[in-house]
């Protein structure tokens, strides 16, 4: 049972990648799930989630307009579209499920109530 963050890269200011949070030994439908990231020195925060029912999504400030969630069950994957990537978007970014509150208030929770983290991949956006 895990889930594995990959997509991750050096990329220039303005520019694009796409993650991608691979589910594998559960079904990926039962959950909600959301990326988090952490900065150097700073606290992981939540970026953005998606629901499992509905697939409602959900971002921070910082990021609505240039990220995208999305989830394909049949792929057992998430993946998390990044464009007009800043600087400040650097950070080791993470997935997680979210069994308890389907990803309401995923950005005000503590961590603690995200079930299962995967190892994280490093998004680094030079200026």
């Amino acid at each position: 049972v895990q889930l594995q963050a990959s997509g991750g890269g050096l990329v220039q200011s303005g520019g694009s990648l796409r993650l991608s949070c691979a589910a594998s030994g559960f079904t990926l439908d039962y959950y909600g799930i959301g990326w988090f990231r952490q900065a150097p020195g700073k606290e992981r925060e939540g970026v953005s989630c998606i629901g499992k029912s509905d697939g409602t999504t959900h971002y921070i400030d910082s990021v609505k307009g240039r990220f995208t969630i999305s989830r394909d069950n049949a792929k057992k994957t998430v993946y998390l579209q990044m464009n007009s990537l800043k600087p400040e978007d650097t950070g080791v970014y993470y997935c997680a499920t979210d069994s308890l509150q389907d990803c309401d208030d995923f950005e005000r929770r503590p961590l603690y109530e995200f079930d299962l983290w995967g190892e994280g991949t490093l998004v680094t956006v030079s200026s």
